[in-house]
């Protein structure tokens, strides 16, 4: 999918990338615009090559101007740095072949000249190093949990399960408030099937379910009781799929990483997002005047993931911008341009890998493959959605309001989950209408 990233003057403002961005998204073939006015740049995503002059037109109209130093680049949708990967050790194998070649003819008599394969060699080992010492680098980091459940996996497929804490006092999340211990506000099933679409399911964390050792409670208690094992377990009876990873990243580590990348683009659209404008939600402290889209710094992206007393659709509306949230954190993290900018790959690896803890035996690889899956399940041909609900407000007593799956479609929705049977692009699961 080609991408061009336009440098803008004059940007000073939120209001400069609304306006930016709408003309952007105005002309054929566009297809995604993240406009930043503290870098002066936005990036354009399109269905196929546009007319640079057009997007400048747009620019302009908009009362700014394109810089001269605007770069394009052609990118692959799913697998930037896999490509980058795998290209490099194309190239170091045939670096190798060709020093290899280049010392047999110094042996026969080049007389202590070097040779042109042999130059060769080093300079395309130095391309290759960067990248895989990055790797292994970035695999020595990682901080692992204890998470598995070890039961047989007859799922077929890979399978992650991804939960969001909220521990209070965090660095960079919440303040105390006087609440102790950890809890899941997010609960995320992300499935590749063999074939088919891959899927991302939201597990609303007041979901009513059966915890082993505990019964009947809220999802979220699963966590606070027993930490990640418990967690993985109560999902694993609950669907009846067999978690293969799990990740795991607090409020401050969603923080930090915005921070890191410098803000992130996020709308909201009374089409998707069920709320009354202008929203201002004193708990959550999300405060989104009408709608539209803006780029915004850790405490409103918090804000804008925590919030769901102000959503008509409680926990769903919120699983909805948590998805986003991510998608915009992920579409950022691999910006063509980060290629060229070794010290902020150190950096954003550096942060990412602080804020996250993954299960045993997920190394930098898996999470790599993750990374790809997320953006499949949130692109154009992935499935997105909630489990079939019977109830929003279910008070079955002891535990307040919960969140009802209803058992009786439960099933099937799983089994087409695992077998990548749900249309490519399809929203699923809820409260059926009507």
């Amino acid at each position: 999918m080609p991408t061009l990233e336009l440098r803008i003057s004059g940007m000073t403002c939120r209001a400069c990338e609304t306006r930016v961005g709408a003309r952007l998204r105005a002309v054929p073939g566009v297809t995604g615009v993240r406009v930043s006015a503290s870098r002066g740049r936005a990036v354009v995503r399109t269905e196929g090559p546009v007319d640079r002059a057009r997007l400048a037109a747009a620019v302009e109209a908009a009362g700014y101007r394109v810089g001269a130093d605007d770069r394009a680049w052609l990118t692959r949708d799913r697998a930037v740095w896999r490509d980058v990967l795998l290209a490099s050790a194309a190239v170091a194998a045939l670096a190798l072949v060709a020093g290899a070649t280049g010392a047999l003819d110094a042996a026969a008599g080049a007389g202590g000249l070097v040779s042109t394969g042999g130059l060769l060699v080093v300079v395309l080992a130095l391309v290759i190093a960067w990248p895989l010492g990055l790797l292994i680098w970035a695999n020595g980091r990682i901080q692992h949990v204890a998470a598995l459940s070890g039961t047989p996996d007859t799922t077929p497929g890979t399978t992650y399960l991804l939960a969001g804490s909220d521990v209070r006092g965090e660095a960079g999340g919440l303040p105390p408030d006087g609440t102790e211990g950890a809890r899941t506000d997010t609960v995320m099933l992300l499935h590749v099937p063999e074939s088919g679409p891959t899927a991302l399911i939201s597990l609303p964390r007041d979901t009513y379910v059966d915890i082993p050792g505990y019964g009947p409670n809220k999802l979220n208690a699963a966590y606070t009781f027993g930490g990640a094992g418990l967690l993985v377990q109560t999902v694993e009876g609950l669907t009846g799929i067999h978690v293969d990873h799990y990740a795991e990243i607090g409020l401050g580590g969603v923080a930090q990483i915005v921070d890191a990348i410098g803000g992130v683009e996020l709308c909201m659209d009374p089409n998707v997002n069920k709320v009354t404008f202008p929203v201002d939600d004193p708990e959550s402290g999300m405060v989104w005047e009408a709608p539209g889209c803006r780029t915004v710094g850790s405490p409103e992206a918090l804000a804008f993931a925590r919030m769901r007393k102000a959503d008509h659709e409680g926990d769903i509306g919120r699983g909805r911008r948590q998805q986003q949230l991510i998608q915009s954190v992920a579409s950022t993290v691999v910006d063509p341009s980060l290629l060229w900018q070794p010290t902020r790959q150190v950096s954003l690896i550096r942060t990412g890998l602080g804020a996250l803890k993954v299960s045993e035996g997920t190394g930098i690889v898996d999470m790599g493959r993750l990374a790809l899956a997320f953006r499949a399940a949130t692109g154009p041909e992935g499935v997105r959605g909630v489990p079939p609900l019977a109830s929003l407000d279910y008070r079955p007593g002891n535990v307040g309001s919960t969140v009802l799956i209803d058992e009786a479609a439960a099933p099937a929705f799983w089994q087409q989950v695992v077998e990548g049977t749900f249309p490519p692009g399809s929203v699923v699961g809820g409260i059926p209408q009507g």
